[in-house]
């Protein structure tokens, strides 16, 4: 009896020595985002490698539907006080995020936890797209993409057309010629497709030849910012495009992505215009003809093009949670951030990785000699420096404004209303929406 008493006294004494971390559950961090399919695949691998690389947090990763979905569950769950420690928002919603008063700044996220970041080793061009007035960012920067033109190799042989090449962009007018040789021929069907029209044909096309999308340098500057979209040369480049629909040089096949890609990889369409991030889908489904990546096409009178801008999403930290799970966030975040982490990510989506680190490393392991579209999108968005056109959009309800335009070019197509008529439509119900959001949030 003496024995077992002291076994058990032995027992308690050693087991109050040592220290309550040994003890204690590990911190769990709820990210809610909205990667699916393949790229849900990473994410999870991604989660899986940072729970085993430490015992002190778990993070739980849940796909919450499309982006629109996953933003509106967010915001749902932060008004029931049940929100997620971090929530993926795609950067349309950039504007709302940051006025919502219901996001931990990642700066301060990051000071608190007395993280030192070197905030300059990241690609500015999407660093700067979540930074507020002041240059401090506030979200991180995960999945971050760049439209880029795919193209048929094999039509183009069959028609005698060399590459394109994959730094300097052909000029429309060439693209169209292009087309309109293949189409002519009976090679491809249609000449080109696009997805995302919105974002590839109005927003990139204003960035890249540094044409206002807004006033207030794009809404930089404040609330009180009018689209100006219905400029003549917008107008006149979708007035282009609706003159091809008429010899087959451009087909119009969805607002998104799901119908453009359907009718690239059908061989329907000999270029097809989408974000980096195609790169993983076609590589997955483009077995019956070689296919290759060129620049966003550039009119003949812009000399010296501007940076491309951004897609994707960011991951913003909601408030509304303890010291030591934000010591948590800041943790997982860094860890994201790590060259590990960011060149299997750029690999295995074609995601830009977010820090130059981490692209320069790949470059000199000579994966972009072996890869070089991979290269494309980084190649344009880094190409300029940014001005403060070509920086970014930062408007209220962006969502809704979206909508608009592509409402509004839908009609183009159909021929129910000129170039000129949809763009003042667009701008002018974009206005409208504006201003709401400026009573909403000033």
């Amino acid at each position: 009896m003496k024995l077992k008493k002291m076994f058990f006294i032995t027992v308690i004494v050693v087991g109050m020595a040592l220290p309550a971390s040994i003890f204690a559950k590990p911190v769990t961090i709820n990210w809610w985002h909205a990667m699916r399919s393949a790229r849900g695949k990473v994410v999870d691998t991604m989660i899986e490698k940072f729970n085993a690389s430490q015992s002190d947090y778990v993070v739980v990763g849940t796909n919450k539907g499309n982006y629109d979905e996953t933003m509106n569950a967010g915001v749902a769950a932060f008004r029931a006080h049940k929100q997620p420690h971090i929530l993926q928002v795609f950067e349309v919603g950039t504007q709302t995020m940051m006025l919502s008063g219901a996001v931990y700044p990642v700066f301060k996220l990051m000071e608190d936890a007395g993280m030192n970041i070197d905030w300059s080793s990241y690609l500015q061009a999407v660093l700067s797209y979540y930074m507020n007035s002041d240059g401090k960012l506030m979200s991180m920067p995960f999945n971050s993409s760049t439209p880029i033109m795919f193209y048929n190799v094999d039509m183009l042989e069959k028609a005698g057309i060399a590459p394109l090449s994959k730094t300097e962009p052909v000029t429309w007018d060439k693209l169209g010629e292009i087309c309109k040789t293949l189409v002519d021929q009976g090679i491809a069907p249609a000449g080109m497709v696009t997805a995302w029209q919105s974002w590839t044909q109005i927003e990139n096309y204003s960035a890249i030849h540094n044409l206002e999308f807004a006033s207030k340098a794009n809404g930089y500057e404040g609330l009180d910012c009018e689209l100006m979209i219905n400029n003549p040369k917008v107008v006149a480049h979708i007035t282009r495009l609706k003159d091809w629909i008429a010899d087959k040089r451009f087909m119009y096949g969805g607002q998104k992505y799901q119908g453009p890609k359907a009718e690239f990889l059908a061989q329907n369409a000999a270029f097809y215009i989408d974000s980096i991030s195609g790169i993983a889908k076609l590589k997955e489904s483009a077995k019956d003809f070689k296919w290759d990546a060129a620049p966003l096409p550039v009119e003949a009178w812009m000399e010296k093009p501007q940076n491309s801008i951004i897609g994707g999403a960011s991951l913003w930290v909601l408030q509304g949670h303890t010291k030591e799970e934000y010591k948590g966030v800041a943790t997982f975040l860094k860890f994201l951030a790590t060259n590990e982490m960011q060149e299997y990510w750029h690999m295995e989506t074609g995601y830009f990785p977010i820090t130059l680190n981490a692209y320069n490393d790949l470059k000199s392991k000579g994966y972009y000699d072996e890869n070089p579209l991979q290269e494309v999108g980084i190649s344009q968005l880094n190409r300029a420096i940014p001005t403060t056109i070509s920086r970014g959009l930062r408007l209220g309800y962006f969502v809704q404004i979206r909508n608009i335009i592509n409402e509004e070019l839908e009609l183009v197509w159909n021929g129910s209303k000129t170039p000129q008529e949809a763009l003042d439509n667009a701008a002018k119900r974009s206005n409208e929406q504006l201003r709401t959001f400026e009573k909403t949030y000033k």
